[in-house]
């Protein structure tokens, strides 16, 4: 995917999370957050996308910590969160595609990361934003969720600062059945996962379903769709497998 298309998917669900959390209220409790209620996903989600701006819009080219959210609820909280998505929109929207700054994960430019880890943030937090609000939660597309997919296994998890360890070799295969070519085997050990496009290795344990549900379910948000083989190594993964 371009960097256009992830700040186009950015400004979609950022607005979709706000009307979600408008609809549920501030006290709602988050179900696929079980210790928030939608003030927390706000006051979470906003400074986060004000923090990401910050690096792109300052040109910070180390880490910086992200300032407190403020202690806001209501409407005024919600007013908050819209204000800062918008200027997050807006600052990857303006800016240079050569733009130098910090960022965390591989990526073609710093721009290009920040464009793409601020959609899947947003994504999975409109999600959560639905969760609490009930009802029927907005489809995300195959092609961004299985990007979503390689965000995460050959990103998040390649790090050393994963926790998913296994102290016998294991192999995870993520199989997407309603996505061609949408593949991929993790090879867990003692070390950091190696994950891999495509049906490489032999699989312990096989995780199939359609890639939007898939990309939930690493992300812990809902159940895996199907799985085969040893269910002990689907069972780590979601005891062991959530982002800070």
């Amino acid at each position: 995917m371009e960097t256009s298309e992830f700040i186009h998917v950015l400004d979609q669900e950022g607005e979709l999370l706000a009307e979600a959390a408008e609809r549920a209220g501030t006290d709602a409790k988050v179900p696929t957050c079980p210790e928030w209620q939608v003030r927390d996903l706000l006051r979470h989600t906003g400074m986060v996308h004000r923090w990401a701006a910050a690096f792109v819009a300052e040109g910070h080219t180390a880490f910086q910590p992200p300032a407190k959210a403020p202690d806001l609820d209501g409407t005024e909280l919600t007013a908050w969160f819209r204000a800062g998505h918008r200027h997050l929109v807006d600052t990857l929207t303006a800016a240079q595609l050569d733009v130098q700054c910090w960022h965390f994960l591989p990526a073609p430019s710093p721009l290009a990361f920040w464009a793409r880890r601020q959609a899947h943030e947003t994504t999975i937090h409109r999600f959560d934003a639905e969760a609490a609000r009930g009802g029927t939660p907005t489809v995300t597309g195959p092609g961004f969720a299985a990007d979503g997919i390689d965000e995460l296994l050959l990103g998040f998890h390649a790090r050393a600062k994963s926790r998913v360890r296994s102290a016998e070799p294991r192999v995870l295969r993520v199989r997407a059945a309603d996505t061609d070519d949408a593949v991929w085997t993790v090879r867990l050990s003692q070390g950091p996962p190696a994950a891999v496009r495509g049906d490489t290795d032999p699989a312990d344990c096989e995780v199939t379903g359609p890639v939007a549900q898939l990309y939930l379910s690493l992300w812990n948000r809902v159940p895996f769709p199907d799985v085969t083989g040893d269910t002990s190594v689907a069972a780590l993964w979601r005891e062991t497998s959530a982002v800070t």
